[in-house]
């Protein structure tokens, strides 16, 4: 590892400004975070595939390209969630049934930051098919919050974003479905943002429910999360749900927000969260004040439905896109079969994970015949009525604030036997997927030793409102993400305890 160079502290800008002025190398560099995968990856598992060999070969030929011709990111380490299709390299979506499967093409989003150079570390963990809120889920086993190795970093991107908290990565791209970017981003003390539907391309994003999955950027600050989304953004021909932002993503340099309107929903503060978490978020919301911004209490009625009607229409939109794993096209295929209709028998179930296999049966029975009506078709009503609810909002308010996740990081299988209580997980989250907007979350601060995390909810397209406010208010916490490589199981976790004392001195450095 390079000498004053710390993985842990580097940001994308500061590394790019490094790699532009000839300070660093990007073999230099890819090398720093090769070997600071190699010294933690055995405790955290934030990945599924580590590329070391092609990514120190592409860093140096990186080197050897004339400036003109690097892209902006070029050099950059990146880590790529493991449901983002690259081509020649495994994408296994975390699953048994794709343990083998390599692409013949490349996801649109990664396509694009390949283009600008970056050099791609390797495929994060995930729970399986992006489903689950802890990546407890994935075939490969479960990744590790480097703040306490005891806990969980959240789903389902929890590797991408392990990977950055634990500086096995500079960045990284997940994918939210019902807010898994900003849940483990919360829970590992970094940003993590969800664009507005249809602001990234979903081409060779693996499906898992097509009218809510979006792309987006885990980052180590907000201006990192503006620069990495700023080229993944923008319309594609090989998705016809891909858009064109209103004008191009604005690298953030805001350091107030007067006359900034924040509405709190009394409905999210409600929803039980943690005393620690409502302290960081009560706290954060006083800063807010003390920039210049107003807030509001305001209402979003409807929220209390917004997580039934997510686990009625994901799953069903599921049940329909995992259908065409099937063993005969690609991946696993049961070798204990002896007809057709055995083997896709035997191949599903083999292949598939218990929670997979729970979200198939729940999506094929709402939309079964005489059922469809009575769950799938009203929940989408509901989901017509949660969007409603936010075009009230938004136009009394600029952006919606809340805590992002009820809790801090819990522990490793304390949720895994309750599937209803791991939902829960993102009950602050799943609206805005619902309703198709953006959101990002910031770290706002320790709950005893655990990172807590803030979110910004903003209309559709206010991509560049978000960025700002996020930047700004992110310099007035001062929050480093510093994790502590702790384990609870083997220090204690109150006040004074080992945990909390390495979490307190992080800070402090």
């Amino acid at each position: 590892m390079i000498a004053g160079l710390d993985p842990l502290r580097l940001t994308a800008r500061e590394a790019r400004r490094l790699l532009i002025e000839g300070e660093i190398a990007a073999s230099e560099l890819t090398k720093s975070y090769l070997d600071q995968i190699a010294s933690v990856e055995g405790k955290v598992h934030a990945f599924i595939q580590v590329t070391a060999d092609n990514a120190a070969k592409y860093a140096t030929e990186i080197d050897q390209e004339a400036g003109a011709t690097r892209g902006a990111l070029a050099g950059l380490p990146t880590a790529i969630k493991d449901n983002m299709v690259t081509e020649g390299v495994t994408t296994t979506c975390g699953s048994k049934i794709l343990g083998s499967y390599q692409p013949p093409y490349t996801a649109t989003a990664v396509r694009r930051i390949w283009g600008d150079h970056i050099v791609m570390l390797g495929k994060a963990n995930m729970d399986e098919f992006a489903m689950g809120s802890s990546t407890e889920n994935s075939a490969f086993g479960p990744t590790h919050n480097p703040w306490d190795l005891a806990t969980v970093p959240g789903g389902s991107s929890g590797g991408s974003a392990a990977a950055v908290a634990a500086g096995e990565a500079l960045w990284a791209l997940g994918s939210d479905t019902g807010g898994s970017i900003r849940q483990p981003a919360a829970l590992c003390g970094i940003v993590g943002m969800k664009p507005t539907y249809g602001a990234v391309s979903r081409y060779g994003l693996v499906a898992f429910a097509s009218s809510l999955d979006q792309i987006g950027p885990l980052t180590r600050s907000v201006y990192d999360c503006a620069l990495l989304l700023r080229r993944i953004a923008g319309p594609d021909p090989f998705d016809s749900t891909s858009v064109s932002l209103p004008g191009e993503i604005e690298l953030p340099t805001a350091e107030r927000l007067d006359g900034v309107r924040f509405g709190i929903p009394t409905e999210y503060v409600a929803a039980g969260i943690e005393p620690g978490v409502l302290a960081r978020f009560e706290q954060t919301v006083a800063l807010i004040e003390e920039l210049g911004a107003t807030c509001v209490e305001i209402s979003l009625p409807h929220t209390e439905y917004a997580l039934p009607a997510y686990y009625i229409i994901a799953p069903a939109e599921a049940s329909a896109n995992l259908a065409r794993f099937d063993g005969v096209r690609y991946g696993y295929r049961s070798a204990h079969a002896d007809d057709l209709v055995s083997m896709y028998e035997a191949t599903r179930g083999e292949g598939f994970g218990a929670e997979v296999k729970r979200r198939i049966m729940i999506g094929t029975y709402a939309l079964s015949s005489g059922y469809y009506e009575a769950y799938y078709g009203q929940a989408q009503k509901v989901r017509t009525l949660v969007r409603r609810d936010f075009d009230t909002a938004f136009a009394q308010v600029d952006l919606i604030v809340s805590p992002t996740s009820p809790t801090v990081a819990f522990g490793l299988g304390t949720r895994t036997a309750d599937p209803l209580a791991m939902y829960q997980s993102d009950i602050c989250t799943i609206p805005v997927n619902l309703a198709g907007l953006p959101a990002i979350s910031i770290p706002c601060g320790l709950a005893g030793h655990l990172p807590v995390g803030f979110q910004l909810m903003g209309p559709a397209f206010s991509e560049n409102r978000l960025l700002s406010a996020a930047h700004a208010l992110e310099g007035a916490i001062g929050f480093r993400s510093v994790p502590t490589f702790c384990d609870s199981r083997d220090a204690a976790i109150a006040p004074g305890g080992l945990c909390h004392q390495a979490a307190q001195e992080a800070q402090e450095r």
